[in-house]
């Protein structure tokens, strides 16, 4: 399931992350000492919380204590970022040896702050060569200026959901591939009535459940940062672009207060009463969770998925998408990280561990042995997702020292972008490149 699942506002994971450098820390990677064949009880905290996915974790560790016997794992499920932050900084032996967070925007937090131990020397212990056990995209977004302080545990990636039936109905024969051909198809699905809607293409709108300005600016492969670490957002024309013809897709589907109006009697999105399973949507921007959820919710309509389309000047680039993921790490104030380690290595880099839980959840593995291996579940459906993120140009947000900050000051951008509040985007972009800097500079 999606990292938004669970953390929803990422101002919220900001805000929780920002004190973490007042945290102290310990020992780290070659310089742990606990020895890990020793009896030993391990913190785990991690946020899932729906019965089948803390059921899914719980078989996991459970399978690890069987190759570990030595070593127990206390687990403790539906813990948020706040509530880690709290725990680090209180230490002591109720606080957390290992961590997994879904808020990956905070990873440059986590490693600059020294929150989460540096794994590079583990790996190197272990002889794991992360370059040949993790996808590049997915190691991009879990480590800062070289502190690998986490590690990916399943992946997410981001494409289109639709409705076959839908399509067919207008004689629609195949998803669009092309921003151009997305906006005519979104247009045709689309029955208006009156200042509402009978059944909407696309619902465009950045607060439309995961149309996010990150995922949409991931099709035009866009550079958030110059290679002096400035932000980039008015130097790189993708960022002008997408917003622009996102802007133009509102504008064509009925207008921002229209779609807002509409948005507004949607259900939630985590229940049988989301929109698209609903039929009031015929197409949904998602990860790779959302069909089956859609199956499981009784959908009388044939599902189909695609990459999201890309800008028509980039159609060579067509089937990428934005990755994104839940990340794993050790405390850097634990005094067991050797056996964390052990734990930490079992959940990332075993491949059938790692194949279980993707199976368990209908999330994307993270390791490359993993996405190949011939045990993982695979419907049509869910083929798209994998082929998105094995794509080569598949992209993610990079890490850095605000954590998120930096995209929450992009998205706020985007939002007033849309609803027509900035009539010079190229000023506004300048603008935000400014409060960028501003805000990293701080956080160094």
């Amino acid at each position: 399931m999606p990292r938004s699942r669970r953390l929803t506002a990422a101002a919220t994971a900001v805000a929780a992350i920002s004190v973490l450098a007042g945290a102290c820390t310990g020992q780290s990677g070659s310089a742990a000492t606990d020895d890990p064949d020793k009896e030993v009880t391990l913190n785990f905290w991690h946020g899932w919380s729906a019965p089948s996915e803390a059921r899914a974790i719980e078989e996991n560790i459970a399978r690890f204590e069987k190759a570990h016997p030595n070593i127990k794992v206390k687990v403790t499920g539906n813990m948020t970022d706040d509530k880690i932050n709290q725990a680090l900084r209180a230490g002591g032996d109720k606080a957390p040896d290992v961590v997994s967070s879904f808020t990956t925007d905070s990873v440059g937090k986590f490693c600059n702050s020294g929150a989460f131990a540096d794994l590079n020397p583990f790996l190197q212990k272990s002889g794991v060569d992360k370059a040949k056990v993790f996808p590049k995209t997915l190691l991009e977004y879990t480590q800062f200026n070289g502190n690998q302080c986490t590690l990916p545990l399943l992946n997410d990636a981001y494409g289109l959901v639709y409705n076959k039936d839908a399509f067919k109905a207008v004689g629609i024969t195949e998803p669009p591939k092309t921003w151009s051909e997305f906006t005519e198809v979104a247009q045709k699905l689309t029955k208006p009535n009156g200042d509402s809607y009978d059944q909407l293409g696309v619902m465009p709108t950045y607060h439309g459940y995961e149309t996010t300005p990150m995922r949409l600016a991931a099709q035009w492969s866009p550079k958030y940062f110059d290679a002096d670490g400035k932000s980039n957002l008015a130097r790189d024309p993708a960022f002008a672009s997408m917003l622009t013809a996102q802007k133009d897709l509102v504008a064509k589907l009925g207008g921002y207060e229209k779609l807002e109006k509409f948005r507004s009697t949607f259900g939630d999105e985590w229940s049988a009463e989301h929109p698209f399973h609903k039929g009031r949507v015929s197409m949904q921007i998602d990860g790779e969770w959302r069909a089956s959820m859609a199956k499981e919710a009784g959908v009388a309509f044939e599902i189909g998925t695609a990459p999201l389309p890309v800008p028509d000047d980039r159609i060579a680039d067509y089937g990428k998408g934005y990755l994104s993921g839940t990340i794993m790490g050790i405390a850097s104030g634990s005094r067991k990280q050797n056996a964390a380690w052990e734990l930490v290595k079992y959940m990332t880099t075993d491949t059938a561990a790692v194949v279980a839980f993707a199976n368990a959840i209908h999330n994307v593995p993270s390791t490359l042995a993993a996405l190949e291996s011939p045990d993982l579940q695979v419907t049509p459906e869910f083929k798209t997702f994998l082929d998105i993120a094995r794509h080569p140009k598949s992209n993610t947000t990079p890490a850095q020292a605000d954590g998120g900050t930096y995209q929450l000051t992009f998205q706020d951008l985007a939002y007033r972008v849309e609803k027509g509040d900035v009539p010079d985007i190229a000023a506004g972009l300048a603008r935000a490149d400014q409060q960028i800097d501003t805000d990293i500079a701080k956080a160094k």
